[in-house]
């Protein structure tokens, strides 16, 4: 049998990338590692946002007979060493390369792609859940390469909320169920919000998202105009093609909190929500409320994980999930490697001061609780 021959392409305009959008969608649903991170809706959206004029890479992977089979999207990032990064930056949970499951000689393909496209720079991918496609082109790298940890993330199994309360003290469990039925006795009734309805309901999240954060530090940049376009522009034609659910909840007919999911078919992930602050005041546990929406409407799809995404939060914690690493992957060509090794010993680096000052903060609290210690400010 004769093999098929691939080609490589970069593409390198705005324009260009947003026409790759029905063979792209077509080769995410072929690529069974891809997260809702990796849709042509969330990228080029992003792009539209965030991106660089002159700066974007996208390597692209195709048959003989043309048809998209592997895709990086990439681009030329800022500083002073010659980049490569993955678009969707530090409001994206997950990043990672599109591979056709039925094409394995894409991967090697890929993989010499980005060798020329960046030939002189480092390529760094962040963010790489473990099973990734990344891994696969990151095994058949031929040059210089290093493996980092990333952030943590915090994974639950996708069953119903009786499953998951099998996963804590009965103690425990039997409190969650009493609040349960006081979130039913309330008549807070959820809502899943249509494509059509998308734009109002992001609005309305987002103002929400602002008021449970205010005065406690909320993310600057959720509550950007460039934040709130991309989640609007991304997210209705993911509704639509089941890429994203947005839920409402509504009390006495007014919507209350609404929460924004991402969903693949492994996958479901909750990326923002929101809530009025009046909730706190009634004593509803929201982030309970949320989680058995998600995990009744995760489960019912049939996905294995139900995600917290990246964060090691104490609320997260209480229902004993999964610690997974997620990884940074560097890459180069044997020229450039003294680059590789600056990029990677310069994250070493930061990870190793961010280990020091939460031991400082831990052993500080843990003197404070000292018999006969004074705390901080305290008279004497």
């Amino acid at each position: 049998m004769t093999p098929r021959t691939l080609r490589t392409e970069v593409c390198r305009d705005e324009e260009g990338f947003g026409r790759l959008a029905a063979e792209w969608t077509a080769l995410y649903g072929r690529c069974s590692s891809a997260t809702p991170f990796q849709s042509h809706s969330w990228l080029y959206s992003w792009w539209l946002s965030y991106g660089r004029p002159g700066a974007l890479r996208v390597v692209l992977v195709r048959g003989d007979d043309g048809e998209l089979v592997a895709a990086a999207p990439l681009m030329r990032a800022r500083g002073p060493l010659p980049v490569l990064t993955q678009l969707g930056g530090t409001i994206t949970d997950f990043t990672d390369v599109l591979l056709d499951d039925d094409r394995p000689e894409a991967v090697p393909a890929l993989a010499r792609g980005l060798a020329r496209a960046a030939r002189g720079a480092v390529i760094d991918l962040r963010e790489v859940r473990p099973g990734a496609a990344s891994e696969q082109v990151f095994a058949h790298w031929r040059g210089p390469r290093r493996r980092l940890p990333d952030s943590l993330c915090l994974e639950l199994p996708a069953v119903p909320m009786e499953g998951l309360l099998e996963r804590i003290p009965s103690g425990k469990a039997q409190r969650v169920r009493a609040k349960l039925r006081k979130l039913d006795a309330l008549g807070i009734d959820a809502h899943i919000v249509t494509g059509e309805e998308v734009p109002a309901a992001l609005d309305r999240l987002l103002t929400l998202h602002r008021l449970q954060w205010q005065g406690r530090g909320v993310t600057a940049e959720h509550t950007s105009r460039r934040f709130a376009q991309h989640l609007t522009r991304a997210v209705r034609p993911m509704v639509e093609r089941g890429d994203a659910m947005v839920t409402e909840f509504r009390l006495a007919g007014d919507v209350v909190a609404a929460d924004l999911t991402l969903m693949s078919p492994r996958l479901a992930g909750g990326y923002l929500y929101g809530a009025d602050p009046a909730l706190r005041a009634r004593k509803v546990d929201v982030a309970t409320m949320l989680l058995r929406h998600g995990a009744r409407e995760t489960s019912a799809g049939g996905r294995a994980t139900l995600s917290m995404l990246r964060g090691s939060e104490s609320y997260k914690q209480h229902w004993r999930p999964e610690p997974v690493r997620n990884r940074r992957l560097l890459l180069t060509a044997r020229g450039t490697a003294p680059l590789l090794w600056l990029r990677a010993g310069a994250a070493d680096a930061r990870r190793w001061a961010a280990a020091q000052a939460r031991e400082r903060a831990w052993v500080g609290r843990a003197l404070d609780r000292l018999p006969g210690r004074t705390p901080p400010g305290g008279g004497g």
